[in-house]
């Protein structure tokens, strides 16, 4: 089977979740899959703009993004956090190949349209996916950091769920799964909601039961179930452990994402 795994939060940010989480992946080439790790690092990259002196803003989960806290987002995306995990899954004897989404124009952006401006944010044009298939064919785990390479020639910041989503339906993955800070999704009871369809997000938006970094995980879930992925998966990272079981087991942690 062929996974694309979503990284973020703390799972890139506590040394003993990061570990598990390349220690899951690991396992999974093991067990004789393809596995791409799609990875942000937002709260890394705030602490960095905030030692620069620059204050993180957000509009419907996406940063605010000048020239300089794109930089930013270069060198610690594709930089430190990239290779952090590089080493991670490395760890664990399996070989990882870290780009960001510009090696290769694997992924091409476009300036997102919002308003108000959101400035250096894009999103996905174009998906090439020849380089992962090179690195898997040699047996390797590509990570990939989430920024992207305009046709302007600009670097832009890309929501990392949207990317994962992108990698997803341009590899033809069967599973996607977000490694994320919390449980799950949760319904207005606050519990998780193990399973949720596409038909409830609407609904759940306009009462505000999701809002802020839920946003575009949801939508990135729409965009890969409608576009053939076959599984959608929000996991907490803390249960990375099970990565493997989503294979042939039934895992009750987190929330299932399905089209109906």
């Amino acid at each position: 089977m062929r996974f694309v795994v979503k990284l973020g939060g703390a799972a890139l940010e506590d040394k003993k979740i990061l570990h598990a989480c390349g220690k899951a992946i690991a396992d999974l080439v093991a067990d004789g899959n393809q596995v791409a790790v799609v990875h942000g690092g937002g709260v890394q990259l705030t602490r960095t703009l905030a030692l620069m002196g620059k204050k993180s803003e957000f509009i419907s989960g996406l940063r605010i993004t000048d020239a300089e806290t794109r930089d930013a987002a270069l060198m610690v995306l594709a930089g430190r956090v990239n290779k952090s995990l590089v080493a991670s899954i490395g760890t664990h004897g399996q070989s990882a190949v870290g780009l960001s989404g510009g090696d290769g124009h694997v992924f091409r952006a476009r300036k997102k349209k919002t308003n108000p401006d959101l400035g250096f944010v894009g999103e996905i044009a174009a998906m090439d996916p020849k380089w992962l298939e090179a690195i898997w064919a040699m047996g390797a785990v590509p990570v990939i950091s989430s920024i992207a390479l305009g046709f302007d020639g600009e670097y832009y910041n890309i929501n990392a769920d949207e990317m994962a989503a992108a990698c997803a339906i341009g590899t033809k993955a069967d599973t996607l799964v977000f490694l994320t800070d919390v449980p799950g999704v949760k319904g207005a009871d606050g519990n998780v909601m193990r399973w949720l369809t596409l038909a409830q997000i609407p609904a759940m938006e306009q009462a505000q039961v999701v809002s802020g970094g839920m946003l575009p995980k949801l939508n990135a879930c729409r965009d890969a179930l409608t576009h053939g992925v076959k599984r959608v998966r929000i996991l907490p990272a803390k249960a990375a452990s099970l990565l493997p079981d989503l294979v042939s087991t039934r895992v009750n942690d987190g929330t299932e994402v399905m089209v109906a």
